[in-house]
C-alpha cells in the first residue's frame, strides 16, 4: 500500500490557529510539567499595566489588587464544574457586559463553544497553570495562551466570575481576550456584535425591534436560534447619564442581555409567546409579567414549568412575553455563522437546492494623504480610497428562499389576521423571488482593525460603496458621474458594516472609506458570493508597464536651475541626483542639459498647478493628480510608496523632493526594482508617457 501523506490544515484555521505572541501551548505545557514550575506569562504580566484601567490607584487600601491562582482563591477550584451554561458567567467591576453577553450566548451552542474553549483543560490533571483559548480575528483563528493568575480584591475576583465561585473558565476566557486586545481596560464599553463575531467568525448585524410585529419578531428569533445564531438585545439609553439606570420593571438601560431561548405557553385559551433573557451581571432581573415570580405562572401547570426550566431565583435569567419585549427593548443583535443563516428559512428549501458560498478576504489601509480619501462629499479625494474588484459571472440557482432585504434587516411580512398569513407569505415570497431571479447574491462586510487598544476604543465612521464598472477607467471623473449600485448605508462608528445585495452579472468595484479624509486606519474586507463569482483588488484594472526606456544622462554643467522661479531653487543634492541618475530624459532632445532643464521646468509647472492649497508643498493626493496629468498613472499603493520614499518622513513634499520623485519614477518597475518588490507590490501600476512638447497648462489623458 502506498503511504498517504496528510495535508496539514491551513494556517489560521480553527484546526491550525495562529499562535499569538508566538507562544506554543503544548510546548510551554510540557516545559512546565517537566520543570515542576507553574506557568507565568511574561507577555501579559501580573501587574497594573495588564489591568490598564485609568483612575484606579492600586496603592490605595480599598483598591489593593493581588494576583492569585484559582486554587489560592478556592480550595475546590475547577476549570468547568459539571457543564457550561449561561449562569456560569457573572460580570465583575468592568463595563464589559457586551463581551459577557456574547459569551453567555456562546454557551448555548456546544459546537461553537469548543472552538473558543478547547476541551481537555483541567486544574487537576496535567495542571501547570497554563490555559489556551481561540478567537476569530479578521479572517484567522488566533490561539491565546494565558497563565491562571487573576486579579483579586479582598479575596474576590475583580472581574468576571462564576456563580458557583469554584469555576474559573469564564474568568480565564475574559483574561485571554483582554490579553488579545492589550489590557482589561480595553474591554470597557463595546458592541455585542463585536464579541459575537470574535467567538464565531460569523456575521453580526442589528435589527430594530419596532420594525417588526411581536409575532413576526418571535418567529424570526426562534428560527435564528434553531440555525445556531447568537442573539442579544438592549434598551437604548437617551443620554450617557441613563446608562446603567434600572427601570421600574428591573431592566437596565444601555445594558446588553443575552437571548437564550424562545418558547410558548397556553394561558387559558390564549397562546403566549415567550423569550428567555439573561443579564450577564447574574442578578437584577425583569419583574414584569411572566418574570420568575409573576402571578401569570400560577395558571401554568408544574410539568410545563419544569419543561421551561422556570427557576424562581435571582440568577439573572428570566422569561418575558414577546409583546412586552417589543415594548421595552429597542434593538436585537444577531450573529450568523454563515450567509445562508441570514435568509428567512422557507419550509420547502433544502440543502440540496442551496448554492454553495465562497469567501474572499482582503486587508486594506486608509493612509492619510494617500488612500484616506473620505466620503463622497470630498469629491477631490474620494476616488483615492482603497478599491476592490468584484466579478459576478454566474447567476444564483432558482431556489425558493425568502431572503432578507438588502438593508440587513428582516422583512416584516406578517399580518395579524392569522387566516391570511400563509397565503400572503407565499405570494410575497414568490414576488420577491421573481425580483431576485437571474441575479447574483453577494454579501460584503468591512471591519475596522485594532481600534480597541490602549484602554480606549475609537471606531471611525466607515461605509462602503459599490459601483458597476464601465470600461477600465477609475478616475475621479468616474466616481463623480456615476452613482453607486449598492452601499452599506450611513457612515457609522462601528467596528463593522455589511450589506447583502442582489446584483446583475458584471464587473464591479467596491470602495471602502471613512467619513472624513486623512483618517488613518487598517481594515479587513470579506466578501461572500455564490459559486462561480470571483473577487480581487481593483488595482488590477490599472496595471501598466513603462512604455519606454530613456537613455542614460551624462554629467552636465550646473545650469540646471536656469529659468526656474526663485521659490523653486534646487539644492545641490537634488542637482547631483539629476546629473547622475538614469532614465531622467523625458524627451527626445539630443542635448542632455536641455533635457534636464526641460524636465525641471515641467516639474515647476506641475507643482504650481496642482499645489491647490498653495502650501508650497504637495500632498499625496495632489501628487497623484499631478502625475496622472503628466501621463504617469499610479495606484494608491505606489503613491504611498513614493511618499514614504521621497517625503523624508513628512506627509507632504516640497518642490525639490517632488523633482527627485518625478525624475526617478520611471525606475520604479516591479520586475527589476528590489525596493518595489520588498514593498509587496506584484506589478507597479505605472504608465509613463511624457512628451517633449508637453504644454505648461497640462493635458488630461
Amino acid at each position: 500500500l502506498s503511504e498517504v501523506k496528510l495535508i496539514p490544515p491551513p494556517l489560521g484555521s480553527i484546526e491550525n490557529p495562529i499562535k499569538s505572541k508566538d507562544q506554543d501551548f503544548l510546548s510551554l505545557l510540557e516545559e512546565c510539567l517537566k520543570s515542576g514550575q507553574l506557568f507565568s506569562d511574561p507577555t501579559f504580566p501580573a501587574e497594573q499595566g495588564s489591568i490598564g484601567l485609568t483612575g484606579l490607584d492600586p496603592t490605595r487600601p480599598d483598591n489593593e489588587i493581588k494576583w492569585q491562582r484559582p486554587k489560592e482563591i478556592s480550595k475546590n477550584a475547577v476549570f468547568v464544574e459539571g457543564t457550561t451554561g449561561t449562569t456560569d458567567i457573572c460580570q465583575g467591576q468592568l463595563g464589559n457586559c457586551w463581551l459577557l453577553a456574547a459569551l453567555s450566548c456562546l454557551t448555548m451552542h456546544p459546537q461553537l463553544f469548543v472552538k473558543v474553549v478547547p476541551p481537555d483543560q483541567s486544574m487537576s490533571e496535567r495542571y501547570a497553570g497554563i490555559f489556551r483559548f481561540r478567537f476569530w480575528q479578521y479572517g484567522e483563528w488566533v490561539e491565546v495562551v494565558v497563565d491562571d493568575r487573576l486579579p483579586v480584591r479582598e479575596g474576590r475576583l475583580l472581574f468576571s466570575y462564576s456563580r458557583s465561585r469554584n469555576e474559573f473558565w469564564s474568568a480565564l476566557v475574559e483574561k485571554a481576550y483582554a490579553k488579545l486586545t492589550g489590557s482589561y481596560g480595553s474591554l470597557k464599553g463595546g458592541n455585542i456584535s463585536e464579541g459575537m463575531e470574535d467567538f464565531t467568525g460569523g456575521i453580526a448585524y442589528s435589527v430594530e425591534i419596532s420594525s417588526h410585529t411581536p409575532r413576526v419578531l418571535w418567529r424570526s428569533l426562534t428560527r435564528a436560534l434553531s440555525r445556531g445564531s447568537l442573539l442579544s438585545c438592549f434598551i437604548q439609553a437617551c443620554s450617557y447619564k441613563e446608562v446603567g439606570q434600572v427601570s421600574g420593571d428591573g431592566l437596565i438601560k444601555g445594558h446588553a442581555y443575552a437571548i437564550t431561548d424562545t418558547d410558548m405557553v397556553n394561558n387559558a385559551s390564549t397562546e403566549i409567546l415567550l423569550l428567555k433573557l439573561r443579564n450577564p451581571w447574574g442578578f437584577i432581573e425583569y419583574q414584569g409579567p411572566w418574570s420568575d415570580k409573576a402571578k401569570e405562572w400560577d395558571a401554568v401547570d408544574k410539568a410545563e414549568q419544569e419543561r421551561l426550566e422556570l427557576k424562581k431565583m435571582e440568577d439573572g435569567e428570566f422569561w418575558i412575553s414577546a409583546e412586552d419585549f417589543s415594548k421595552l427593548f429597542n434593538v436585537v443583535e444577531l450573529c450568523n455563522v454563515n450567509p445562508d443563516s441570514l435568509d428567512e428559512v422557507a419550509e420547502s428549501s433544502s440543502p440540496s437546492t442551496q448554492a454553495a458560498w465562497s469567501i474572499t478576504e482582503h486587508e486594506g489601509a486608509w493612509v492619510p494623504g494617500s488612500s484616506a480619501g473620505g466620503s463622497r462629499r470630498y469629491n477631490k479625494t474620494f476616488w483615492k480610497n482603497p478599491q476592490f474588484q468584484l466579478i459576478l459571472k454566474e447567476r444564483d440557482l432558482d431556489e425558493v428562499e425568502d431572503s432578507e432585504d438588502d438593508d440587513g434587516t428582516e422583512d416584516d411580512d406578517e399580518v395579524e389576521d392569522e387566516t391570511l398569513t400563509m397565503t400572503l407569505e407565499k405570494k410575497q415570497r414568490e414576488q420577491k423571488q421573481k425580483q431576485k431571479a437571474k441575479k447574483c447574491t453577494v454579501l460584503v462586510e468591512v471591519l475596522q482593525k485594532d481600534r480597541r487598544r490602549k484602554d480606549k476604543i475609537h471606531f471611525l465612521y466607515i461605509a462602503f460603496h459599490i459601483y458597476k464598472l464601465q470600461g477600465l477607467c477609475l478616475s475621479r471623473n468616474f466616481f463623480m458621474t456615476n452613482r453607486p449600485v449598492g452601499r452599506s448605508g450611513k457612515y457609522q462608528p462601528k467596528r463593522g458594516v455589511w450589506r447583502k445585495l442582489h446584483l446583475d452579472p458584471g464587473n464591479y468595484v467596491i470602495l471602502a472609506s471613512t467619513y472624513r479624509p486623512n483618517q488613518q486606519g487598517d481594515f479587513f474586507v470579506r466578501i461572500f458570493s455564490k459559486t462561480g463569482n470571483t473577487l480581487g483588488f481593483a488595482s488590477a484594472l490599472m496595471k501598466f508597464k513603462p512604455i519606454f526606456s530613456a537613455p542614460s544622462l551624462m554629467p552636465a554643467c550646473f545650469g540646471l536651475i536656469l529659468g526656474l522661479d526663485k521659490d523653486c531653487q534646487l539644492p545641490v543634492e537634488t542637482c547631483r541626483q539629476l546629473i547622475f541618475a538614469e532614465d531622467v530624459s523625458f524627451c527626445s532632445c539630443n542635448d542632455p542639459l536641455s533635457s534636464v532643464i526641460h524636465c525641471c521646468r515641467l516639474c515647476q509647472s506641475l507643482f504650481f498647478q496642482f499645489d491647490e492649497d498653495s502650501s508650497g508643498t504637495m500632498s499625496p493626493f495632489e501628487l497623484s493628480t499631478a502625475l496622472e496629468a503628466a501621463g504617469m498613472k499610479c495606484d494608491g499603493k505606489v503613491i504611498q510608496l513614493l511618499s514614504e520614499r521621497f517625503s523624508a518622513g513628512q506627509r507632504n513634499m516640497p518642490f525639490h523632493t517632488f523633482v527627485s520623485c518625478f525624475t526617478r519614477l520611471p525606475m520604479f518597475d516591479a520586475e527589476t526594482n528590489e525596493e518595489v518588490k520588498n514593498a509587496g507590490i506584484n506589478a507597479v501600476s505605472i504608465q509613463v508617457q511624457i512628451f517633449n512638447d508637453f504644454p505648461l497648462n497640462l493635458v488630461t489623458f
